[in-house]
């Protein structure tokens, strides 16, 4: 044994000889003591709570100088990485935004991705669909609804070479182009930013397409021109990367106030134009109210918050909310991570002052009854020949039947815009689009190009009011072929019935409810039975000023059988509604069971 070692030692040889150990013993121990003196005490490195580093071992922190085994567990935005739903461990494993080598290697190979990488892909509005079909969808991003004729040219060209020969308009004023190969994304991609515009954040756990009121700007009863705060709230998105960092899903709409309603009250947030009287405690002017948590698949309308913001505040106190969503929402289940499920566990004031700590203002509470009633919703302004606010101009809503709309009428509202309007096409919650800015001696001209492409502006009341999913032609949740299903069951009612008020269909293909079967005058959600496509029946929902959710008229029908029940249904509301009466005044007034009795076969 080295006799410096031993020397050293807090341990004398003579005390170990005096516990009656073997010789054997003494000296394994002896060469223990001597390695720890000679070693010296385990190095300790600990990070306190303000982020200085400590070396007392004595702290009661993990030692990040130890075993792994001596940390604490990693954490995702506060979550153990253990206790993580499959699609936040691969969100953490790699960020879905820097995926771009892989998206050329799928194009060059032509393959379809893995699963981790199909869902990373929506982070690039790319949802590859099968089995419905073997391909890509591209979604894009089209703030507050407005493009223009370049970029729809364009959308054009793109989907005549490379995808299915149309584009679907969708419920959040948007486009749609399904069969892309995937050989063809990149070049996809490229011709997206080409156009000026972006599918960036449209899929999966982002903050999906910023609506705002189709006519805003133009709109002869509106309170606020809103459109620029839409493109704001899109640019701002597009422009931090922590705006990517979401639990789940996430809707924003901005409403004008005006004629047509952007269903504001079925989005996480809702920024509504509203105006204060005198004597308030805020000075009277234009301002916006909030409303939160509106999830309608879930049966909940968004409510207002309690507070008043002007209209230079609404973005950053959107962006302030969604940073505390981020940080806070719940990454363990993918079925309780929608923002209504963080303020259901916090309370509305909770959420508000974790909103308050990313603001450098405060968020002012006024009560909603310091506000004037929101201006009256013309359900039939989106579709027709309308009056702007801008004399002598006009616009028209043009119907295209549940949002399907191919290549040469793509060109030719393209043509119609740049020749009679300004160039601009507006999309809206409704599946349609709008052609503004048309003088009048254009009129008739603007009409007739319209009607040359085989599209309408005074379609029936029915079918200008029906919007549909994708279906299962292109969806794998869905139940049924919802677009010709709603087609054909508008198209009929229109032409059996004469009906004088708007009326909506709804009809989404699963529980999912994109197509947002629960606020629909009728609702119907795809279901099998007995191994056919048919659907569930809701009737009597509404939005804004109609706010309510539909109830259950028929749990479960055949499409096939579908026809006739409704022929019953609108006899009775054609012979027994009161002058003047819509439909969904007319299936509120009536209990359910009366409802079904109307739908039940007459006996002889």
């Amino acid at each position: 044994m080295n006799s410096t070692f031993a020397s050293q030692t807090t341990v004398p040889s003579g005390s170990i000889a005096a516990a009656a150990f073997t010789t054997e013993q003494q000296q394994y121990l002896q060469g223990f003591f001597a390695g720890v003196a000679q070693r010296g005490a385990v190095p300790f490195v600990g990070h306190t709570a303000s982020g200085q580093i400590t070396s007392d071992p004595v702290s009661g922190l993990a030692n990040r100088a130890g075993a792994i085994a001596d940390l604490e567990e990693e954490t995702y935005f506060g979550t153990p990485l253990s206790d993580l739903c499959k699609e936040e461990r691969w969100k953490h494993e790699e960020h879905a935004l820097d995926v771009w080598d892989k998206l050329v290697a799928h194009a060059n190979e032509d393959k379809a991705p893995a699963p981790d990488d199909l869902f990373r892909f929506k982070f690039h509005g790319l949802f590859y669909v099968a089995p419905a079909q073997d391909s890509f969808m591209l979604r894009l991003r089209v703030p507050g609804g407005i493009l223009w004729a370049h970029q729809l040219r364009g959308l054009a060209q793109m989907t005549a070479d490379w995808g299915s020969g149309r584009v679907d308009l969708t419920t959040r004023s948007n486009l749609q182009i399904r069969e892309l190969q995937p050989k063809d994304i990149i070049r996809v991609l490229n011709k997206i930013r080409d156009l000026g515009m972006s599918s960036r954040g449209s899929g999966a756990d982002n903050i999906r397409n910023i609506t705002a009121s189709p006519i805003t700007g133009i709109d002869p009863t509106e309170l606020f021109d809103v459109a620029p705060l839409a493109e704001a709230m899109s640019n701002y998105i597009l422009n931090h990367r922590n705006m990517y960092d979401l639990p789940r899903k996430f809707n924003i709409a901005f409403d004008n106030g005006g004629a047509i309603s952007v269903v504001a009250d079925t989005n996480d947030i809702g920024f509504i134009a509203v105006r204060v009287r005198d004597g308030q405690s805020v000075p009277a002017g234009i301002y916006f109210r909030v409303l939160l948590c509106g999830i309608t698949g879930h049966k909940q309308f968004a409510s207002d918050c309690g507070i008043l913001l002007r209209s230079d505040q609404t973005v950053a106190v959107a962006a302030a909310m969604v940073r505390v969503f981020c940080e806070n929402g719940d990454r363990t289940d993918r079925k309780k991570a929608r923002l209504k499920y963080l303020i259901d566990h916090w309370g509305i004031e909770r959420f508000l002052a974790e909103t308050e700590k990313h603001l450098v203002f405060p968020l002012i509470r006024v009560p909603s009854a310091a506000c004037e009633p929101r201006n009256p919703i013309d359900r039939a302004a989106h579709i027709g020949v309308h009056p702007q606010a801008q004399p002598d101009l006009h616009y028209i809503g043009v119907s295209v039947p549940v949002g399907q709309l191919p290549v040469a009428q793509m060109l030719a509202l393209a043509e119609a815009a740049e020749r009679y309007g300004t160039g601009e096409i507006r999309l809206t919650v409704w599946q349609n689009l709008i052609l503004p800015g048309i003088a009048t001696a254009n009129l008739e001209a603007a009409k007739q190009a319209i009607l040359d492409a085989s599209l309408h502006f005074d379609a029936g009341t029915v079918l200008s009011g029906t919007v549909a999913c994708t279906g299962n032609k292109g969806c794998r949740y869905a139940a049924s072929d919802t677009k010709a299903h709603a087609v054909a069951l508008a198209n009929h009612i229109d032409s059996h019935f004469k009906i004088e008020q708007p009326i909506n269909l709804h009809v989404t293909g699963c529980s999912h409810s994109c197509a947002q079967h629960y606020i629909g005058d009728l609702g119907f959600m795809g279901v099998k039975v007995g191994g056919e496509e048919g659907y569930q029946v809701v009737i009597g929902g509404g939005s804004d000023q109609d706010q309510g959710i539909a109830r259950e008229l028929i749990s479960a029908i055949r499409f096939a059988d579908l026809p006739p029940v409704m022929d019953r249904l609108f006899d009775a509301y054609t012979d027994q509604r009161n002058p003047g009466e819509s439909f969904l005044h007319f299936a509120r007034r009536h209990t359910l069971a009366e409802l079904k009795a109307f739908c039940a076969p007459q006996e002889n």
